[in-house]
């Protein structure tokens, strides 16, 4: 049954993401992807100055694409910053590309600047239903756990909302935070740098969740 015309909780009326347009004709699909979000979307904290964009990119298997991506992650953005500069940053890239791709990452600067989980809800809901209503695909990686208890427990609401949002749109939503908090190894990543950050190795945790969370399928790269 369709889900068109539903309302969520915060009150939008809202349609499922964006259907895929895939080029036909003889020549490869030209893909503009842009990632957009905070810190953890720009890599800080690793010293390879990867994070898990360029890795998730660099693993992405383009034999039948042109891929163009584009990282627009700033340090301190918020849910609320991020659904102003989508709007400006990511049209620009998009230019003379015939499929347009946007992956949202926010939340742990939401939880850092007290912003309601709410409004966090509310930002990301804006975002995916007015890509969708321009034929934008989206695509959307949760937040990852703190060594910090209690920014955790606010953290897991946030997840619990933001995969809400995505599944009431059948937008693809990728848990970090679920398979991360009691992790070894990204629990001594945190601990070897500011407690929140991960380093080069938490960051390739993120990738690998991100590559089996369903990212070659939703690129339509992988059937």
């Amino acid at each position: 049954m369709s889900t068109a015309g539903r309302t969520d909780p915060a009150g939008l009326e809202y349609t499922p993401s964006a259907e895929f347009h895939v080029t036909g004709g003889d020549g490869l699909r030209d893909i503009g992807l842009c990632f957009i979000g905070d810190g953890f979307v720009a890599g800080y904290g690793d010293p390879k100055a990867l994070g898990w964009v360029s890795r998730v990119v660099g693993r992405t298997d383009t034999t039948d694409a042109e891929l163009t991506s584009y990282n627009l992650g700033v340090r301190g953005s918020s849910s609320a910053d991020t659904m102003n500069r989508w709007r400006v940053e990511c049209p620009p890239r998009w230019a003379g590309r015939s499929e347009r791709r946007l992956v949202v990452a926010t939340g742990a600067e939401d939880v850092a600047q007290g912003i309601t989980t709410a409004r966090s809800r509310l930002n990301l809901a804006n975002v995916l239903d007015e890509a969708s209503s321009t034929g934008i695909a989206t695509f959307v990686v949760g937040p990852t756990p703190t060594l910090d208890a209690e920014v955790n427990d606010q953290l897991l609401v946030l997840k619990a909302a933001q995969a809400d949002v995505c599944q009431r749109r059948e937008v693809t939503f990728v848990d970090c935070f679920t398979p991360l908090v009691t992790h070894d190894q990204w629990q001594s990543d945190l601990a070897a740098g500011d407690t929140h950050h991960p380093g080069q190795a938490g960051y390739g945790l993120i990738a690998w969740l991100v590559l089996n969370g369903g990212w070659q399928q939703w690129l339509r790269l992988q059937e």
